[in-house]
């Protein structure tokens, strides 16, 4: 027989946005109880914080709420509720020492998750929280599957923070998608975010899978980035990908820039300054320093050469890669889709099912690396902890 058990505050998920909006639960006088599919809290948090945790971004608050396109209206007063300022202010409180980097980037000195997150825990632990691991949410009403069995949770106020549907591995499946369903709950489709592309590279790039391709400039449509990428044996990823990954997936094409210091002009004079029985790899090698990858890539997608020079520059200028499409959800760094903003209240609680609020990335946005997307999840838990406290 399935155990039933009466509680006050349920948090389904013990990722960023599961634990601060337990956080902000137990400091609104309510008793939490966490529970998490897996046998440790956070597995997605670090992994991200293994090569320096990336906390958040100072940049000013309107270019904030830029990098959440469309979300970034009603996304506008929960991350002003608790924004960068604040979660500044938290980190800090849990003995985390900031330092902001020259793009903007807030990490903790230690460059590492794991000490905030112990620090958190133990936070968590002296309010009084209850984090229950190895407790899956089965659907129903509460009805969970447990190392002890089968057991059924009756609280009197629940926050969901399920994650998207990246890093499966990690506890983000996505599975939760078809019991908010049954519950009439709308929900847009996921899909990859912050992910690779394929390219479908010949032979000839094979020397140079791994290796990062700098000093360009990417475009994607009207959107455009000075970053670097990775040559990949499966396509291109890293930074600059990341970054147009939402123009890119919804089809437009990838151009890239090899001079972005130079005009068209300027490459054509160059070149054409070469004595002429240069081989043109020895041109573009002595006229403008292009070697390595970023010259592989000219013969990849750009042979046969123009021969005149205003041509070639011009190619060099906006050397198109073609994309064969994203690379599989599960490998992304974050999703796009998930529970629609009409669904929920201005107090992320579910229309379709009073007294359960739902935060983090089970919610229908999107925003690029940098430390925006955690930001957000910490946003969202406070915010619908908050609201979730105030229930009767």
């Amino acid at each position: 027989m399935t155990e039933n058990e009466a509680i006050d505050a349920l948090v389904i998920g013990a990722g960023p946005a599961g634990l601060m909006a337990a956080e902000v639960l137990a400091k609104g006088g309510r008793k939490v109880v966490i529970c998490d599919a897996k046998p440790s809290a956070a597995r997605k948090f670090l992994m991200a914080g293994k090569s320096g945790l990336n906390l958040m971004n100072a940049a000013p608050p309107d270019t904030q709420i830029s990098q959440y396109g469309d979300a970034g209206a009603w996304l506008a007063p929960i991350l002003g509720d608790f924004g960068p300022d604040q979660i500044r202010f938290w980190a800090n409180g849990l003995g985390a020492d900031l330092f902001t980097g020259s793009s903007g980037r807030v990490f903790p000195r230690v460059m590492k998750a794991s000490p905030l997150l112990r620090a958190w825990l133990a936070r968590l632990d002296d309010a009084g929280v209850t984090l229950r691991r190895g407790w899956r949410w089965q659907g129903g009403a509460f009805e969970f599957a447990t190392p002890h069995g089968e057991r059924c949770l009756r609280p009197r106020v629940c926050v969901l923070a399920l994650g998207g549907a990246s890093w499966a591995r990690l506890g983000s499946d996505g599975a939760w998608t078809a019991e908010l369903a049954a519950h009439d709950v709308p929900i847009t489709p996921f899909q990859p975010a912050n992910m690779g592309f394929v390219v479908d590279w010949s032979a000839h790039m094979r020397a140079h899978f791994g290796a990062p391709v700098k000093g360009v400039q990417l475009r994607a449509g009207e959107h455009s980035v000075r970053a670097e990428f990775v040559i990949s044996a499966r396509g291109v990823e890293g930074g600059g990908i990341y970054t147009l990954s939402r123009p890119l997936r919804d089809g437009a094409a990838l151009v890239l820039d090899l001079l972005p210091d130079r005009t068209v002009p300027d490459i054509a004079a160059r070149l054409a300054a070469q004595p002429p029985k240069l081989s043109t790899a020895n041109r573009l090698r002595k006229a403008l320093g292009l070697s390595g990858v970023r010259l592989a890539l000219v013969h990849e997608m750009a042979r046969p050469l123009p021969t005149d020079t205003t041509e070639l520059a011009q190619c060099l200028k906006a050397l198109p890669i073609p994309l064969q499409g994203p690379r599989p959800l599960d490998e992304a760094i974050s999703t796009a889709g998930g529970i629609m903003r009409a669904a929920l209240t201005d107090g992320l609680e579910l229309r379709n099912w009073p007294g359960v609020y739902a935060a983090g990335e089970m919610l229908d946005w999107e925003a690029p690396t940098g430390g925006y997307l955690l930001t957000a999840c910490l946003a969202t838990g406070h915010w619908a902890g908050k609201h979730a406290a105030q229930q009767g």
